[in-house]
């Protein structure tokens, strides 16, 4: 049976990473259906909008996309792809892996973390308040009625932080299932909640009745700050990562720092109706059309779609392709290599031709 997927190429160095993933994984033998679609700020001119409605259309019908890299402008400009895909679809769990590899350059061995982020609620709901705005100011006078001796400046931009108990809870049950079906042991839940008592507060509480459905799963409360600086030192007592949206990204970012950084870092967004497969990294539009970039991120991302498709067997044989490939060290990009100047060093889809080379020499 072929997959129906909705391929969303991006921007900047997206359609020549795309290129390379798309001809890895049709190397494991898994029939697919794409929908090509565009995306991003190359589309802008032509459409008007960096996420024009056939792409939206496209992932109604297959339920699945599979999404390279989209520019998001800091400060200015459109509100991100990704989290519009996201809302729009209410793909509520989003899920970090954060594996070791041998041969990825890193001073930590072993990891084997997933960080799972809540991806609705949060500082990210996008409910905001811009300085000086006449809601604004009624919004900062209604604090101080409510709260005289709160300190509020008249100055001040506003975020509003929704933590729900629909939110969460769901999340939480999703994270437990998770953890149940890969047969992992412990959960640890991230917050703030000795500051944030009604919101990161109640997030904590919502987890705790979740977890007492799942009594063969360690659960375990972290407060942020904390959790920080356990990663750092001793990454190896964790397992699960449980996070509201805000620490979430900042987390995950760590997480990948812990096995390499970004060029080895895939996540999907999962709701109950859909999924989007995408590399944690950025755009790098400085790199595009250079078949410079690391591949691997978001080959790594399909290695997550095959198993949301049913496909295991494939999965496990991409993921040891991958593996292979970064052990050997020979055909890998500069990114990888000790000397990033190392001439040995290959392109996007030369790294792309060894992984599909090893799952040849599988098949």
């Amino acid at each position: 049976m072929a997959h129906n997927v909705t391929l969303i190429r991006g921007d900047g160095v997206g359609p020549e990473l795309m290129e390379a993933a798309r001809r890895v994984l049709e190397a494991t033998g898994v029939q697919f259906n794409w929908d090509v679609q565009d995306a991003g700020v190359d589309v802008m001119e032509k459409t008007g909008t960096p996420l024009p409605d056939a792409v939206l259309d496209s992932i109604r019908k297959t339920h699945v996309a599979y999404k390279a890299p989209i520019t998001t402008p800091i400060g200015t400009g459109f509100r991100s792809v990704n989290v519009a895909i996201r809302k729009e679809f209410d793909q509520y769990a989003n899920v970090r892996p954060a594996k070791s590899y041998p041969g990825v350059r890193s001073k930590y061995q072993n990891i084997d973390l997933v960080m799972l982020r809540e991806n609705t609620e949060d500082l990210y709901a996008g409910i905001e308040f811009e300085k000086g705005k006449p809601e604004t100011i009624e919004l900062i006078g209604w604090i101080r009625g409510k709260q005289p001796k709160a300190k509020i400046w008249d100055d001040a931009g506003i975020s509003i932080k929704p933590i729900s108990v629909t939110g969460t809870k769901r999340f939480a049950k999703f994270g437990f299932e998770y953890a149940r079906k890969w047969k992992r042991k412990k959960i640890t839940a991230v917050a703030k909640a000795n500051i944030m008592k009604y919101t990161d507060g109640l997030y904590y509480e919502v987890c705790r009745e979740v977890a007492r459905g799942y009594p063969e799963i360690q659960y375990e409360e972290m407060l942020v700050d904390n959790m920080c600086m356990q990663l750092v030192q001793k990454p190896e007592l964790y397992d699960v990562l449980l996070c509201p949206n805000l620490y979430g990204d900042i987390l995950s970012d760590l997480c990948a720092g812990l096995v390499g950084g970004l060029g080895v870092g895939p996540g999907a967004n999962i709701g109950d109706n859909s999924a989007m497969f995408e590399a944690v990294h950025g755009s790098a539009p400085k790199y595009k059309g250079q078949n410079k970039v690391n591949p691997t991120a978001l080959i790594l991302a399909g290695k997550l779609m095959l198993e949301y498709l049913g496909e295991a067997d494939a999965a496990k044989r991409l993921e040891q392709a991958v593996a292979a490939v970064i052990a050997e060290g020979k055909s890998v990009t500069y990114d990888m290599k000790a000397d990033r100047n190392d001439p040995t060093a290959v392109g996007t889809s030369q790294m792309a031709d060894a992984m599909i080379e090893k799952l040849k020499a599988k098949s």
